[in-house]
């Protein structure tokens, strides 16, 4: 039994807007969720059937393959300060999605480059350019000796396809899926060696991106959107001194089972770093607290970083985070 449309999750996300350098989630106004349709009677057993019919599912996304391509070289930019800087694409459900491709220069380690698929956060995708914000964010990663490949997603810039939201439509997710097999071909990478960053959006789509492959060794996420979906729907961007919406036990249990925090379980050992800043007024401190929550109850490893007054950008403390960032990698790639 579908709450929704297929496609969409049971409530309705927020709208995003725009923040420098280029990222964000909620809107200025507070939750627009609905209360989903009541499921009162129906079994655990046909509650998780519904949830994994729903294609934002990670039984769903599972479900399909990601052959990704060969990487195109579209425009060769000017280098970095030992690396070289490369719009490339690649195939992702038949579209050219495009990309920003860094290689360090000299000889690769045996085996080949440690590689990061790189996940911005929200921009509007009308206003969205390839070779436009996360340039210090993305530089770190590569003077430090890894290739590192920040996908579009589909309807941004120049990239093919629709842009549907990173939430209640799979299509970025699978992108950033099809990114990392496409770097799996290339043969300056290890294949073995692969890791994902996101931010705010892409701290969500590096989290679904984990729990269905499994060949992804670790994640770092700023300040992401990474609190379950009951979190989210009742939680999010709710003005304060306002009563939280009502979800009834059923509807919240449905919406915890389509969460990726409902699968932490799968990671099997594999390492997350968390990074949130405690004034960030477009995803709540507490989102990061969750995720920790939920990463302790399935014991699974990790690291959360607290920045206080930090923002959303965690700008008060970059170089630190970044710093951060880049051991994080070299310790798990």
């Amino acid at each position: 039994m579908a709450l929704t449309q297929p496609g969409r999750l049971p409530f309705a996300l927020p709208t995003p807007r725009a923040n420098t350098p280029g990222t964000s989630v909620p809107p200025t106004s507070g939750p627009t969720t609905a209360t989903p349709r009541p499921l009162e009677g129906l079994p655990d057993a046909a509650l998780a059937s519904s949830v994994a019919r729903q294609p934002t599912s990670i039984e769903a996304l599972r479900a399909r393959e990601y052959p990704g391509s060969a990487l195109t070289v579209r425009r060769t930019l000017t280098p970095g300060a030992n690396y070289s800087r490369q719009v490339v694409s690649y195939q992702s459900e038949g579209l050219r999605i495009n990309a920003l491709l860094t290689v360090p220069r000299g000889t690769p380690p045996e085996g080949g480059w440690p590689a990061i698929v790189f996940n911005h956060g929200y921009i509007p995708p009308d206003v969205y350019r390839t070779t436009e914000r996360y340039v210090a964010y993305q530089d770190a990663f590569a003077r430090a000796g890894f290739v590192t490949l920040k996908s579009d997603y589909r309807g941004h810039g120049d990239s093919e396809g629709e842009a549907l939201g990173g939430y209640d439509d799979p299509g970025y997710t699978v992108d950033v899926l099809n990114a990392a097999a496409s770097l799996k071909k290339d043969p300056r990478v290890n294949p073995r060696r692969l890791g994902l960053w996101g931010h705010s959006m892409g701290g969500q789509l590096s989290l679904r991106a984990m729990l269905v492959d499994p060949s992804l060794k670790a994640a770092s996420l700023w300040a992401g959107v990474v609190a379950g979906y009951d979190v989210l729907a009742t939680d999010w961007n709710r003005p304060a001194g306002t009563p939280r919406p009502a979800l009834d036990p059923i509807n919240r249990r449905y919406l915890r089972l389509l969460s990726p925090n409902a699968h932490l379980g799968d990671l099997r050992g594999r390492p997350l770093q968390l990074h949130h800043g405690t004034a960030d007024e477009d995803v709540p401190y507490a989102f990061q607290q969750a995720l920790a929550a939920d990463l302790r109850a399935a014991g699974q490893p990790f690291t959360a970083y607290r920045y206080e007054g930090d923002n959303h950008n965690l700008s008060g403390n970059l170089g630190l985070a970044l710093r951060r960032s880049v051991q994080f990698f070299r310790d798990t790639l």
